[in-house]
């Protein structure tokens, strides 16, 4: 019986890192097929084509190099001959590359994130395992339909559901409000539940003028006023509890919103949607009449790059409010 086909995007990341003596840290070193030579007996099980993108550490990743990826990914998903898309890729940023994929392409067929924790130098790397479980995942029917996922430790987490909650753990990538999709389990891939209220946001392009700002106690406007005096497009501003500013922060997003900015509020908890229960100046409810978008349960980092694509496929705020705020607040 013929093998399935991946292609295996490497983009660099800790997964094709190992310590330099010289600097006596880990650097990207490895090169495509070194790894995949440390991934005994695919070949029994998938036809792999590997595919240069870059080898860079994840903090090196931009929104246009994002872009670039996804140009790269649908033209091998429209192939025959290929079943899924795998993407190699530095942890640090790997949520955020992964929701932009998911966001941006609409394909039956899987594209699967994976990575490394460990370096190949150190003690229990976990590239080649880690790499292993995504060819399972990428090959399996099950996964069709899924959308973009992130494969580590064995886990498989949706793209809009998962983030990186420790910075030395294996299982770091979890999917707080409602756990992983499934599991890998040998060579087999279990699913416990589907994705619902997947979204797309089909573009070709993205505004990167988009910041993000974190909410703490008896914050003022002086990092609002900024972004507005700096060309920014859009500001996605991590709030407080349920969706509420400190008041001293209440200027400056209406200075923006005035401008045309779009400013969209997210919760700073990790799990958890805003919403407008709050009444008092900075309250969700107060926010939501001076025309903040509200950003749902996203992190800030996933509402930042929802936010660009939004205003890379429009300009208008009240198209970009209904992109942001979809299956979010059918209600209001």
């Amino acid at each position: 019986m013929k093998k399935p086909k991946v292609a295996i995007i490497f983009t660099g990341g800790t997964i094709s890192m190992s310590i330099d003596p010289r600097v006596g840290a880990a650097i990207p070193s490895l090169s495509n097929e070194e790894i995949l030579g440390l991934v005994t007996n695919i070949d029994r099980y998938a036809e792999i084509e590997t595919i240069d993108f870059s080898n860079i550490p994840g903090p090196h990743m931009d929104p246009s190099m994002m872009m670039r990826l996804r140009e790269l990914v649908l033209e091998n998903l429209n192939r025959e001959d290929i079943c899924g898309v795998i993407i190699t890729h530095g942890t640090d940023t790997m949520e955020e590359t992964a929701y932009l994929l998911d966001l941006s392409i609409d394909s039956t067929k899987p594209i699967v994130m994976v990575g490394a924790m460990r370096n190949s130098s150190e003690l229990g790397y976990d590239g080649p395992s880690n790499l292993a479980a995504a060819v399972c995942t990428a090959i399996s029917p099950h996964s069709l339909n899924k959308g973009t996922l992130v494969v580590m430790n064995n886990d498989v987490n949706a793209a809009s559901e998962v983030t990186k909650t420790n910075t030395l753990s294996l299982g770091t990538f979890k999917s707080l409000e409602f756990g992983a999709l499934g599991v890998v389990d040998g060579d087999d891939v279990i699913f416990h539940r589907k994705v619902v209220n997947r979204q797309h946001i089909i573009t070709d392009k993205i505004n990167p003028e988009v910041e993000l700002i974190k909410c703490a106690a008896g914050m003022n406007s002086n990092l609002i006023l900024h972004c507005v005096n700096s060309g920014a497009h859009g500001i996605v501003v991590e709030g407080l509890g349920r969706g509420n500013v400190p008041p001293k922060m209440i200027p400056g997003i209406k200075e923006a919103i005035n401008k045309g900015i779009a400013v969209v509020l997210i919760s700073r908890c990790p799990t958890g949607r805003v919403m407008h229960n709050y009444g008092y100046e900075g309250g969700g409810n107060d926010l939501r009449e001076i025309g903040v978008i509200f950003g749902g349960d996203l992190p800030g980092q996933k509402a930042r790059i929802k936010l660009m694509l939004a205003l890379g496929k429009t300009n208008n705020l009240n198209e970009v409010r209904e992109l942001i705020e979809h299956n979010q607040y059918k209600s209001q």
